[in-house]
């Protein structure tokens, strides 16, 4: 422990020694807006409490900031990769740009169909009018003119967990190493052409410099990737994201699902996207390129990796050999059972995609396959009667779009090399200037299974599913918005905790009141309803019955002035009302958030209760964070929660950034459980974070 702070402080130290320029920077920001903060909450909520550690958007966001989208010369990809306009507003800009040429101004977007003011709010950060784009820029002025810089990041729970308490001589189960989590990156960046860089990450709980880590960090990675360099569109070269189709065949990048935000239904990024976050997982690692001629694009890649996986050895009385029961997807390697998990599994991945583009009709083939050292055999339960098994499995499908007018058509059909199959369909239309509609269909085999995915499903993976999604955006005047969707599904096989074929609904209505950039006001209210295993009185066949949750939420902000945002939530669930498992939950916060401008100072603060009956209550609330990063806590129980969160601009070149957070709950003992439950009634949370550009 007192070797990683004494490495922190000499990082920090050095660092500052090092910057002599007292010339402030443009600070650069991405406070994602309501919509993209539920985004975030929902992949949150929908992956098991696993927060997601890919901060490629906020970092790719940022990057745009500082070197906007050339509106003039922008890909659909590009333009898609934004995350802010729908297939119809990117198509709408290609066909104005083709029939009246370049833009001359930002704001000329308004004779767009399909753009308001508020789009372009949005839009402004990041794009701009270029009248002589470098886009033959010399390899030797890549590799030299870039930005470069480097992050430092420290976070620890104050407050020791059971895990660190143990007697390493007693007891075998225990944290290895110390508590601090540290991130060390370095990035090399010219105009979104051209990146490499490398990571170093350990988690609280690894070794730093002994035992199993030896080698220092628990995580290392690296990327090189180069853009338009002839007919190569992408050259991606160590660790790197490949996204394909709607996601049934591969994704790995960030993607979205459901919210108010009803046209972002659609994955949308190039098939090749360089990885350098500190998430362990969904991650290629090898060789990828993407060549590009006229209509004509193909994407080819391959991958050698370990990967971590629960290893069960054979059993030679039975001639059983090795297999594996599970592969690992936390990243942790903090005790004896984890250390051993990790990579033991070797995985060989290669595939492709062909696309053909004529004007608005875009038809894409895409494959991936997949070899492993050992077997995956799940364990035997009915439930993983149509898990994926075996050494050796692929995926295949086709993706096609089209987009006629105010009318856009996507789509992707798949199959495995088992021969089940899975299908999403989507249609987004704009009715009228003010309404815009979507339209999902999915229908996905209980066979059907992939790797590394992340399609428009209620299941966290593409599989047993079928249902029907279908949302509206209604405009009625500048100041007012009304969305709302309603999703219906079903599962035809049986899933974990729930033992037979069940259904499900959601229905969300959301009405957005902003007059002006100064104030905005939203209030949601979500009802949805599953079907779970629910056996109080332990009959010998556990009935499966279906439990509502009903959530109402209203959110508002108000910007006071130039340097100070006031913000506030309030949140009310109920779940199974009226029945035998009824709990209720309530959160309230009180945000302040003080950005002086180009001042060296900036920080915010958050206020919040908490109260509800049980973990089926539970809620989520987005929070701010250092740069690049973001929290999203689960909150269950009684309690309070505060942050503080302060950045400090030392120089042009040196950024500081340093966050306090504190859950305290008064009517218990202790927190957290199994090797992170503390014997206190309060969890603490410093972080440190450290950004030089040189």
């Amino acid at each position: 422990m007192k070797k990683c702070l004494l490495t922190l402080i000499f990082y920090f130290i050095l660092i500052i020694c090092k910057a002599q320029t007292r010339e402030l920077p443009t600070r650069p920001v991405v406070q994602p807006n309501s919509n993209v903060e539920q985004q975030l909450e929902n992949i949150t909520e929908n992956s098991a409490d696993a927060e997601t550690e890919d901060d490629s958007y906020l970092q790719e966001m940022i990057q745009y900031q500082k070197h906007p989208i050339n509106i003039n010369t922008a890909s659909a990809s590009l333009l898609s990769g934004l995350r802010i306009l729908s297939p119809i507003q990117v198509q709408n800009i290609i066909d104005y740009r083709t029939l009246l040429g370049n833009f001359v101004n930002i704001y000329e977007l308004q004779a767009v169909p399909g753009f308001d003011i508020a789009i372009i709010q949005r839009l402004r950060p990041y794009i701009a009018i270029v009248e002589n784009a470098d886009l033959f820029a010399s390899l030797n002025e890549r590799l030299k003119n870039g930005d470069k810089t480097i992050l430092l990041r420290f976070s620890q729970i104050v407050e020791p967990s059971k895990g660190y308490l143990v007697d390493p001589n007693s007891g075998k189960n225990f944290y290895r190493g110390s508590p601090q989590r540290l991130l060390v990156r370095y990035r090399y960046n010219y105009k979104n052409s051209l990146q490499y860089g490398i990571v170093g990450e350990k988690d609280g709980g690894e070794q730093f410099f002994k035992g199993a880590q030896k080698q220092g960090f628990d995580f290392y990675s690296f990327h090189f990737f180069a853009k338009n360099i002839g007919i190569i569109k992408s050259l991606a070269i160590g660790d790197y994201t490949v996204n394909m189709g709607q996601g049934l065949t591969q994704w790995m990048s960030l993607a979205f699902k459901k919210s108010p935000d009803i046209l972002s239904i659609k994955r949308q990024a190039d098939v090749l996207r360089p990885y350098n976050s500190a998430g362990e997982i969904n991650f290629h690692r090898g060789v990828g390129i993407t060549l590009a001629k006229k209509n004509w694009e193909g994407t080819f890649f391959a991958s050698y990796r370990n990967v971590d996986a629960n290893f069960s050895a054979g059993d030679s009385s039975q001639t059983q050999d090795d297999f594996i029961s599970s592969l690992q997807i936390s990243g942790f390697h903090r005790t004896k059972s984890e250390v051993a998990d990790k990579g033991i599994q070797r995985q060989l991945a290669f595939g492709g995609n062909i696309a053909y583009q004529l004007k608005s009709l875009h038809v894409g083939l895409n494959a991936i396959h997949y070899s492993l050292k050992y077997p995956l055999q799940k364990q035997a339960e009915p439930y993983n009667f149509y898990a994926l098994a075996g050494k050796s499995f692929g995926n295949y499908s086709t993706d096609y779009s089209y987009t006629k007018k105010n009318l856009h058509f996507f789509g992707e059909a798949a199959i495995t090399n088992k021969k089940y199959t899975g299908f999403i369909n989507g249609l987004l239309i704009s009715t009228a200037a003010n309404v815009d509609m979507s339209f999902v269909y999915r229908n996905i085999s209980k066979g059907y299974q992939s790797l590394y995915t992340n399609a428009f499903t209620e299941n966290s993976y593409p599989t047993n599913e079928k249902g029907f999604f279908s949302g509206i955006t209604i405009k009625p005047t500048d100041a007012w918005r009304i969305d709302g969707y309603v999703d219906l599904y079903k599962f035809p096989w049986l899933k974990f905790r729930v033992n037979a074929p069940s259904s499900g609904s959601d229905y969300v209505g959301q009405i957005t009141y902003k007059p002006n950039k100064l104030f905005e006001i939203y209030t949601r209210f979500k009802s949805e309803k599953k079907s779970i295993n629910y056996n109080p009185d332990e009959l010998i066949l556990s009935p499966v019955v279906p439990q509502p949750r009903q959530n109402w939420r209203t959110q508002f902000s108000y910007k006071l002035n130039s340097t100070f945002t006031f913000r506030s939530r309030i949140e009310t669930v109920w779940f199974d009302k009226n029945g035998k498992a009824s709990e209720n939950g309530f959160l309230m916060y009180t945000d302040v958030l003080y950005n002086p401008g180009m001042k060296k100072m900036a920080g915010n603060i958050r206020l919040q209760y908490f109260e509800t009956d049980g973990y089926n209550s539970r809620l989520y609330a987005y929070e701010n964070d250092v740069l690049y990063s973001f929290s999203i806590p689960v909150f269950y129980g009684k309690g309070y929660r505060y942050y503080i969160n302060l950045n400090y601009d030392f120089t042009k070149k040196l950024t500081i950034w340093v966050r306090v957070s504190q859950s305290i709950y008064p009517n218990q003992t202790n927190t957290g459980s199994s090797l992170d439950e503390i014997n206190k009634n309060h969890k603490t949370e410093l972080k440190m974070q450290a950004l030089f550009k040189f």
